[in-house]
């Protein structure tokens, strides 16, 4: 194993960032994932824990955000056919050196209507 985050972090906080409508959704989530979530019931929810599991990705590099080199919106959450999530880096994440030598990464969402946390495995 490489690396293993968490992050937790309240609904409320990502729906306020994300209401005043100053690019906070356009700069952190990828147009898929914007997608994704406004198709949601409960689209806050969907939003907070895709945050936190990019947060938890950067936490299992062992960087965090300001030593990655990587923006939020070049990690992906994706549900695969089964619904699961998946992390992909996109863009210039995707070619970086450090990155390629991780051979899995496992991902772990879990979202109420107050918070939502993500755990993320990097082998």
């Amino acid at each position: 194993m490489k690396g293993i985050g968490t992050d937790i972090i309240e609904v409320d906080r990502i729906a306020t960032k994300i209401d005043k409508g100053q690019g906070f959704r356009e700069l952190v989530f990828t147009p898929a994932e914007i997608v994704y979530c406004e198709k949601q019931a409960n689209k806050y929810e969907s939003y907070a824990a895709r945050f936190a599991a990019k947060e938890a990705f950067l936490k299992a590099l062992g960087t965090g955000w300001g030593g990655s080199g990587i923006h939020f919106n070049e990690i992906e959450i994706r549900n695969n056919e089964a619904g699961k999530p998946e992390i992909h880096l996109i863009g210039n994440a995707e070619g970086m050196p450090a990155l390629q030598e991780i051979t899995q990464i496992f991902v772990s969402l879990s979202h109420v209507r107050s918070v939502a946390m993500a755990t993320v495995v990097i082998l």
